[in-house]
């Protein structure tokens, strides 16, 4: 089933990356200030280094571990008699409330903000932004969604299906495309859209600690997170963190790797208000 979950993954990944590049450049929602070149080589090369730490330090992972809590009979859905379709769905809502929670999690505490700011430090919005995240950030999400999955005893399926939706969600509301408007308003009921997170890539601190969700839209009208619009607009609104615009801390490899070493008067954003 491992061997599945990778491959089924990549396809996924490969083809909704493909698609939304290509939408990008047919109906781009903004025009970009740097070079695709530069920050795609960059942001993809952090990526590849994801993607390898994560199996060569846990090769199994989240699969794996769910795999092991059904065996040992650990977690709430492991010692009930719910149907499969049932715990599917019950599991996936769940984790994706747990990565809402994360999120907003890595905004609130100082030293995970240090490294989750590395995503929010891109100069431009596209497709790339929504797979450019810390390697340090990828482990400690690991560990949470393990422990997770744990808790709830979610079955492998379910891993794998959250795991291709969550990729495929973080590329499309990342992207550069523009929606109509009557689509992104229908979207917005279920799941989040571009031109919703977008917001939350505003350099204006109240709008970058709003629209936390990556899949369903709910989490952040229920938690009061929600923002409609960024106040300068879709296309007016300033992309990044104020006191980081360097070149060399927000595009280069070796720059953003170090990021969280950078100390700025930004280290605790969500208690911040402009």
């Amino acid at each position: 089933m491992i061997e599945s979950e990778q491959v089924i993954r990549l396809s996924c990944f490969a083809t909704v990356m493909m698609a939304m590049a290509l939408l990008e450049m047919l109906i781009p929602r903004r025009v970009l200030l740097l070079s695709r070149w530069k920050r795609w080589t960059s942001n993809l090369s952090i990526t590849l280094i994801n993607t390898l730490a994560v199996r060569i330090i846990f090769p199994t992972a989240a699969v794996g571990v769910a795999l092991y809590a059904q065996v040992n009979s650990l977690g709430i859905l492991n010692v009930t008699s719910l149907p499969m379709w049932a715990s599917v769905i019950i599991s996936i809502i769940f984790l994706d409330f747990v990565i809402y929670l994360q999120h907003v999690m890595f905004h609130a505490l100082p030293l995970f903000w240090r490294i989750h700011r590395m995503h929010h430090v891109d100069l431009d919005f596209d497709v790339t932004t929504g797979i450019r995240f810390h390697p340090l950030e990828i482990v400690m999400s690991l560990f949470i969604k393990f422990a997770a999955i744990i808790l709830m005893g979610t079955p492998a399926v379910s891993v794998i299906i959250f795991e291709v939706l969550l990729n495929a969600t973080s590329l499309f509301n990342h992207g550069n495309i523009k929606l109509p408007g009557l689509l992104d308003r229908v979207l917005r009921w279920l799941m989040v859209t571009p031109d919703m997170h977008r917001v939350h890539h505003s350099d204006i601190p109240n709008e970058t600690n709003s629209n936390f969700g990556f899949n369903l839209s709910v989490w952040d009208r229920l938690m009061g997170t929600y923002r409609e619009q960024p106040k300068l607009g879709q296309t007016g609104m300033h992309i990044g963190i104020q006191s980081i615009r360097d070149e060399k801390d927000c595009v280069s490899l070796t720059g953003m790797l170090a990021l969280p070493l950078i100390n700025t008067d930004d280290d605790y954003p969500i208690n911040r208000i402009s």
